[in-house]
């Protein structure tokens, strides 16, 4: 135990004196002085394996050696733009890199702080060259905490108490492959259903002339890590193209290798007008994207929407070191290699713990789902202890769902399959003690 480690675990106990405890309170609330590559070190210098990624932010890795080069060289030069006022190559640098790894025409950028802002520039840019009022969400994506996100946020219902966040949006239901008839293929029946449900909005509720655009998570996130029909994506698609309704996708969570690819986008072959992205884009730095074409984007006035510190010089050199490392190192290879390996190992924890309902993943953004065998109940218990027996072990993952009922595993991608063993070998020794 290190010198000041006592004085740390008094200090995280006394979190609420000094931080809110809607963010402070989170779990583990785990004590750590420094992180590297696929680990952090607790103040009492143990190691932790991370199947976090800091929330699938460090897809290079905690503290990469080239990314922790450009921040050193980029504070050295400059560390406030703001963008607008002066310009600075590593933001027009890392927008050329960025064309260069987006499908379709998506290659005109707004840079702000957070997936959130990020998700907020493609609802206001929507809105403003479609002239229309209405955004049509679905069930059980999340789009962040701020009042325009959150209102086409529906992943828990006590994200949206006392704050009427109606914003002039509707649901659809999400496609869940869980929820189709056993006798039914899943690529067939969600289409179907979906075109059904959208007719019915459009005949009762809202007008399509007037919906401005469609907002999705090609993968629900925080939602569950519920993987879609890749049809049902296209049938989005193509409601859209049918009533003029601009497409967004959220890939706040999926971009930058997560699901194998770039962006999901290229995984399920479905191109969106507009995208949205952060988190695994800097590395840890704070960083969100709106994107879409310069034929959208040039309809936007000057000053209709606008940041101080959006695209910072130091968060823009560390993006373009990020996506350096992704194809130096080949981690859109390692995603899917390592993704499927790592898969077919988890499955076979589902044939042995009933407690295990489902196993779902694409690329390294992997979903094991928890239910009660005998009440057939998402069973968020369970999984709280699994996360915290994992924890004792040495092992960091992270909880997701409506109810807290799945783990989310979501490591950097520079993991490897040894690390993987290691992981999955204490995820089933905490599973025999329950």
């Amino acid at each position: 135990m290190t010198e000041n480690n006592q004085d740390w675990l008094e200090l995280v106990d006394s979190i609420g004196n000094f931080l809110a405890p809607s963010m402070a309170k989170d779990h583990p609330n785990l004590p750590v002085e420094k992180a590297e590559g696929c680990y952090y070190y607790g103040t009492d210098g143990t190691k932790y394996l991370d199947f976090t990624s800091g929330i699938a932010v460090e897809n290079v890795g905690h503290r990469h050696p080239k990314v922790v080069e450009a921040i050193k060289d980029s504070a050295d030069h400059l560390v406030h733009g703001p963008s607008g006022v002066v310009m600075y190559e590593s933001i027009l640098k890392l927008a050329e890199e960025l064309q260069g790894i987006l499908p379709g025409k998506l290659d005109n950028f707004f840079f702000g702080n957070s997936g959130t802002e990020a998700i907020e520039g493609a609802l206001k840019l929507a809105k403003h060259v479609t002239n229309r009022p209405y955004v049509i969400s679905f069930t059980g994506g999340f789009h962040g905490r701020t009042i325009g996100a959150l209102s086409v946020s529906t992943s828990k219902s006590k994200y949206r108490k006392h704050l009427q966040p109606s914003w002039l949006t509707y649901q659809l239901p999400y496609a869940n492959p869980d929820e189709a008839p056993n006798d039914v293929d899943p690529e067939v029946y969600f289409p179907e259903k979906l075109e059904d449900e959208a007719k019915k909005l459009f005949r009762h509720q809202v007008d399509p002339e007037e919906v401005a655009c469609m907002i999705v998570e090609p993968v629900l996130g925080e939602g569950g890590y519920i993987i879609p029909p890749k049809s049902w994506l296209k049938k989005i698609r193509e409601i859209c193209d049918r009533h003029g309704i601009l497409l967004i996708f959220d890939e706040v969570q999926t971009g930058f290798g997560r699901t194998g690819n770039w962006f999901a986008a290229q995984t399920f072959d479905v191109t969106p007008d507009i995208m949205a992205v952060a988190k695994g884009i800097a590395a840890g730095l704070p960083l969100g994207v709106t994107i879409a074409s310069k034929e959208l984007m040039k309809q936007w006035p000057m000053g209709s929407h606008a940041t101080t510190f959006g695209g910072n010089p130091i968060a823009c050199a560390t993006a373009r070191a990020s996506i350096g490392v992704i194809k130096e190192e080949k981690l859109l290879e390692n995603s899917r290699e390592v993704g499927t390996y790592a898969l077919n190992r988890l499955m076979k924890l589902k044939e042995k713990f009933p407690m295990i309902h489902d196993v779902r993943g694409v690329g390294l953004m992997i979903g094991m789902a928890f239910k009660d065998p005998k009440t057939g109940e998402p069973d968020g218990d369970a999984v709280m202890k699994v996360l915290d027996g994992c924890l004792e072990k040495g092992v960091l993952f992270y909880l997701g769902g409506n109810s807290g009922e799945v783990i989310r595993i979501i490591p950097p991608l520079i993991v490897t399959k040894d690390q993987f063993d290691h992981g999955i070998k204490v995820l089933e020794e905490v599973l025999e003690t329950l």
